[in-house]
C-alpha cells in the first residue's frame, strides 16, 4: 500500500433548514393563528483521531465530504430533523491546516479525539416566532443559514519519541529491529527504507518508548535530492533525535565528513529541527579494529564539534543498543515529567515544534515553486513537444496528495 502522508480535501458542513409559513387549519377552530416549525440544524464536519490508521491512502482519491442538510420546518409547529454530523477519521499526528489561509487549525494526537473544521449551518425560523400581541398573523419566517465550505491540508507526522536520523545504509533500520518488535526491511543497498516504520522500545514492566524510522537522508536532501525532503518533517514530533554515523563504510568515504553532511541538511531544512537534542550513535563498530574506532570516532566529534553524549553499538548483533535504549528511556521520562510539572516547559515544548513545522512547510513550499519554475523554463524551451511526453513525476507530485 502505497503511504501517503498529506492530503488536501473540500469539506462542506450541512445547510439550516428553512423556517415554515403556516397557520392552524382545523374545523370548528376560526383564526387558528401561526404554528410554522423551525428548521433543522445542517451538519458539521468533524475529523476524528483513528490509532488504526497510519497513512492518508483514503483521501488521496476521494476529496470532497458534504455533511448533511437540515429539513425545513413543518406546520403544526413541526421543527426539521437536523443533519447528521459527518465524521472523517484521521491518523494519530495528523495537523490540520486552512489550505486558503494557512492557519493550523489543531493537532489531532490522541484516539478519539475530535476536531470542528466546518460548522454546520444555523436553522431558520417558522413564523410561530414571530407572532406577537400586534402581529397576530406573520407571514414571515428565515431561512436557514449556509454550512461553512474549507478546504483542509491534512499533514501526518508520526507520532515518536525518538527519531533515527542518518545516511543509506547506515544502520536505522538494522538498529530498530534490533531494540524493539518492528521488522522493517533491511539490505545491502540504499534506500531500502522507502517510508517511516515505527517500533515499541520495551525497557522492562511499564517503560517503553516509541522510535521512528525514516528513510535515509543524502547530501543535497533539502534541495530534493534522493527522496529529498519528503520525510524529514517527521523528524519535528521527535523528543529526541538519534545521530546514525556508519564508521565503517563500504564505500570508504569520510565517516566525519557524512556525518556534517546530513547536519548541513538539518539546517538548511529547519534550524530549530537542527537545534532539538541529538544523540551521536556510531554504528558497525564490530567491523573495525579500536585503534581505528578511536581515531574515527575523535575525527567525527571534531567535524561537528560535538559535546552531547556519543554511543558506541553494532546493531546487527545488538552490541550496546540494550544501554543505549534504557538510557533514552530515561531521558524522555525525565523530559516528561518535566511538562507534567511545569506548564511553562510543556507550552515552550509546543511553540518549539510549531516553529519546527513552520520552518518546514516554509521549505517544502519554497522548493515547490522551486521546481514549479523549473518545468515553466523547460516547457518554455521544449518545441513540438506532447504534454505527455514531459517528465512529470517529481518531488511535489509525489509528495502532495
Amino acid at each position: 500500500m502505497k503511504f501517503v502522508d498529506e492530503a488536501t480535501i473540500d469539506v462542506t458542513a450541512g445547510k439550516g433548514g428553512n423556517g415554515c409559513v403556516s397557520f392552524r387549519r382545523e374545523k370548528f377552530i376560526q383564526r387558528g393563528g401561526p404554528d410554522g416549525g423551525d428548521g433543522g440544524d445542517g451538519g458539521s464536519v468533524f475529523l476524528e483521531g483513528d490509532d488504526a490508521l497510519n497513512t492518508m491512502i483514503d483521501y488521496r482519491y476521494t476529496r470532497a465530504f458534504r455533511a448533511e442538510s437540515g429539513q425545513a420546518g413543518r406546520g403544526r409547529n413541526c421543527t426539521g430533523k437536523s443533519g447528521e454530523d459527518l465524521v472523517l477519521p484521521v491518523p494519530l499526528g495528523t495537523t490540520v491546516l486552512d489550505d486558503e489561509s494557512g492557519e493550523v487549525l489543531g493537532d489531532i494526537r490522541t484516539p478519539g479525539q475530535r476536531l470542528l473544521v466546518a460548522q454546520g449551518g444555523f436553522h431558520g425560523l417558522g413564523n410561530t416566532r414571530y407572532k406577537s400581541s400586534v402581529n397576530r398573523a406573520p407571514r414571515q419566517s428565515s431561512p436557514g443559514s449556509e454550512g461553512e465550505l474549507r478546504k483542509l491540508k491534512l499533514e501526518l507526522k508520526v507520532l515518536a519519541d525518538v527519531g533515527l536520523l542518518g545516511l543509506p545504509n547506515a544502520g536505522k533500520s538494522t538498529l530498530i529491529r534490533a531494540i524493539s518488535a518492528a521488522t522493517p526491511k533491511v539490505a545491502d543497498y540504499p534506500f531500502t527504507t522507502l517510508i517511516p516504520s515505527l517500533g515499541v522500545v520495551k525497557v522492562n514492566a511499564y517503560r517503553s518508548f516509541v522510535v521512528a524510522d525514516i528513510p535515509g537522508l543524502i547530501e543535497g536532501a533539502s534541495d530534493g535530492a534522493g527522496l529529498g525532503i519528503r520525510f524529514l518533517k517527521h523528524l519535528t514530533r521527535n523528543r529526541i533525535l538519534l545521530h546514525l554515523v556508519d564508521v565503517a563504510p563500504f564505500d570508504e568515504s569520510d565517516p566525519a565528513q557524512q556525518a556534517l553532511s546530513i547536519v548541513r541538511e538539518l539546517e538548511r531544512f529547519s534550524p530549530t529541527l537542527a537545534a532539538r537534542p541529538r544523540w551521536l550513535v556510531l554504528n558497525k563498530i564490530d567491523l573495525i579494529d579500536e585503534d581505528t574506532l578511536k581515531q574515527r570516532r575523535q575525527a567525527i566529534v571534531e567535524a561537528l564539534d560535538w559535546e552531547g553524549p556519543v554511543y558506541e553499538v553494532a546493531a546487527i548483533n545488538g552490541r550496546e543498543t540494550v544501554r543505549l535504549s534504557g538510557d533514552l528511556m530515561t531521558a524522555i521520562e525525565f523530559l516528561n515529567q518535566q511538562e507534567a510539572e511545569d506548564e511553562e516547559v510543556k507550552l515552550r515544548e509546543q511553540d518549539v515544534q510549531m516553529q519546527m513545522q513552520s520552518e518546514a512547510r516554509e521549505r517544502i513550499e519554497s522548493l515547490r515553486l522551486e521546481r514549479q519554475a523549473a518545468r515553466l523554463g523547460q516547457l518554455s524551451d521544449v518545441e513540438d513537444e506532447d504534454d505527455d511526453s514531459i517528465d512529470d513525476t517529481d518531488v511535489e507530485v509525489e509528495y502532495r496528495s
